[in-house]
């Protein structure tokens, strides 16, 4: 098999996936010339969607959310995870209309978050948890699942205070701050410092018979990470047109405080993801069956391309 292939990666609008478009954008500007593959890059609104284009195969490639990423292995899909997309990089937001000035104070209340196999539904259960708290229907607090995009919306809507907030990737914590809907509460990297959260999957089919072609994206990517934590700016203006935000709220999201998201540590380790699965399955009963770790994640890749 000589042919190049389309290797066409999915992605959410969100700081999460920031170094997928300055990849992008080197390739456009012919920074770098990719010589083993084409690469398209593919905007979906929401989770659920992004993860049936994936299972059916318009997408073959998807920077995806870690407990999903593992649902979709467990499954049966063929599909190996081969990159971390960052570290940390998500907030919980209090609604301003609900009254929140302590962890007490979300009983009672709703809290949103982008989807229910999510490292957010875990951390909001954690920090839950750590203050004797129940999440689920009936108890202290119960969640919503919605799209992170709409997520703003909701908070504008709910002039009665039944949202007390939400739990997602940036940049949307950041904007519903600067519309003066919500004030930040927590960043997800206090709950658990270095956590990881979006992961790059693919089809084993394309590392199967395209192994160069894997490597070059891989190389590109852990080479944006690196830009992005030391051209600020750049790295913002890029995400106005890749994510299709402010630059403003871009640059507070990568500066304030500076490990709010980190995209220089792109390695994944395997227990990181052994903590996950046995938190969702354990505490959470979101997954009853594990799977085997040591077959889904596969760093050749990451290591060759110098990640750390």
């Amino acid at each position: 098999m000589n042919n190049k292939p389309n290797i066409k990666i999915g992605y959410l609008n969100i700081t999460d996936h920031l170094i997928l478009g300055v990849t992008e954008r080197k390739i456009l500007k012919r920074d770098e010339i990719f010589k083993y593959s084409n690469i398209e890059t593919r905007s979906f609104v929401d989770w659920g969607t992004l993860s049936i284009a994936f299972s059916r195969g318009d997408i073959n490639a998807a920077f995806m959310l870690a407990p999903l990423a593992m649902d979709h292995f467990r499954k049966g899909e063929d599909i190996r995870l081969i990159l971390l997309g960052h570290k940390n990089g998500s907030v919980l937001i209090t609604n301003k209309s609900a009254n929140i000035n302590n962890i007490n104070d979300f009983k009672g209340k709703d809290v949103l978050i982008p989807f229910h196999l999510s490292i957010h539904n875990m951390l909001l259960h954690k920090l839950l948890k750590d203050n004797n708290m129940g999440m689920g229907i009936g108890k202290d607090v119960e969640v919503q699942t919605v799209a992170p995009s709409k997520i703003p919306t909701y908070m504008e809507i709910d002039k009665q205070g039944k949202i007390g907030g939400f739990l997602v990737a940036e940049p949307f914590g950041s904007n519903v701050i600067k519309a003066g809907l919500g004030d930040e509460f927590e960043l997800s990297k206090n709950i658990w410092p270095d956590h990881p959260c979006c992961v790059l999957v693919i089809k084993t089919d394309i590392i199967r018979y395209f192994p160069d072609a894997v490597q070059e994206l891989t190389n590109s990517l852990v080479k944006s990470g690196k830009f992005i934590k030391n051209n600020i700016k750049e790295a913002a203006r890029i995400g106005v047109f890749f994510l299709n935000q402010d630059i403003d709220v871009i640059e507070r999201v990568l500066t304030s405080p500076a490990d709010r998201i980190t995209t220089d540590n792109l390695m994944p380790q395997l227990e990181d993801f052994e903590k996950i699965q046995d938190y969702i399955t354990k505490e959470m009963g979101s997954i009853h069956e594990k799977i085997n770790l040591e077959e889904f994640v596969y760093t050749k890749f990451a290591e060759e391309a110098g990640a750390t």
